[in-house]
């Protein structure tokens, strides 16, 4: 069969082999030192008290924070996209800060802020809100670095559409939320699913600002990435490479289950 597009043979062939070379090989090496430990070993390292702990810290705070996000960043997308205003660009610009900055600052400024006598922490806490060293400033970090995934994703999207859509639904009788929930919803829904991925994966394997926050107590702050650090630094390296085996597969599973959703809210939209 000929292809319109020459070249699709060696094109593959570059992506097999790069996609090889940096993801499948690394996680067939990382399996392999896994697997020697014995199966009752295993368990015991990757699916102990502890390190289930983190696993749903983990996952959880960056639910959360992906959740977050698509509400944050559903705005602010909103905002950018439909008003012209002094300062526009420089708030555009602003929400790719995260991209740039390394995270190990994030999570020392945002630790400063929230602790008793910092800028947010002096009036939190006398309310009885603890951010920092807490599962809470877990969450405000996470949703620091990953706010621009979804603006990013939802932008383009509505850009895309044309503002007499909202407008004939308003002239049509349909109020605000109306608009919102039957006009911009369905369409702008898949990229939200995208940006909510994204978010999601990136708060999972977060580190850098997770550790200067969160204070890294076992049971209770512990993410999962700590604790392989933890591990080793002890030099039980099968034992760390257990928990990133549990990790990586809980990973694959809970973006197969959102990469699932997004393909049906896409296949509705249409």
């Amino acid at each position: 069969m000929n292809r319109v597009l020459p070249g699709f043979a060696v094109s593959l062939g570059y992506t097999i082999t790069v996609l090889t070379a940096l993801l499948v090989i690394p996680l067939v090496a990382l399996s392999i030192k896994a697997a020697e430990l014995s199966p009752a070993q295993f368990m015991a390292a990757a699916w102990s008290e502890r390190a289930r702990s983190t696993y749903y810290l983990s996952f959880g705070a960056s639910a959360v924070a992906a959740s977050i996000n698509v509400m944050i960043g559903m705005l602010l997308a909103w905002v950018l996209v439909r008003y012209d205003f002094w300062g526009r660009r420089f708030l555009d610009a602003l929400i790719d800060l995260p991209f740039a900055l390394p995270t190990a600052v994030a999570g020392l400024v945002f630790s400063l802020l929230l602790v008793k006598n910092g800028w947010y922490g002096q009036f939190l806490i006398p309310l009885g809100i603890q951010g920092a060293y807490s599962r809470l400033g877990i969450i405000v970090v996470l949703v620091f670095v990953g706010l621009p995934f979804v603006v990013r994703t939802v932008q383009p999207v509505l850009e895309s559409l044309e503002g007499d859509t909202e407008e004939a639904a308003a002239m049509l009788g349909a109020n605000r939320w109306q608009t919102m929930r039957h006009v911009l919803l369905p369409a702008v829904r898949p990229s939200l699913m995208t940006g909510f991925a994204l978010s999601f994966a990136r708060g999972i394997g977060e580190y850098g600002s997770v550790i200067f926050i969160s204070g890294n107590m076992p049971y209770k702050t512990e993410i999962a990435p700590v604790l392989i650090v933890a591990r080793l630094e002890e030099f039980s390296f099968a034992e760390a490479n257990s928990i990133a085996v549990v990790l990586v597969v809980l990973s694959l599973v809970s973006l197969a289950a959102v990469n699932w959703l997004e393909r049906r809210s896409r296949r509705y939209a249409s």
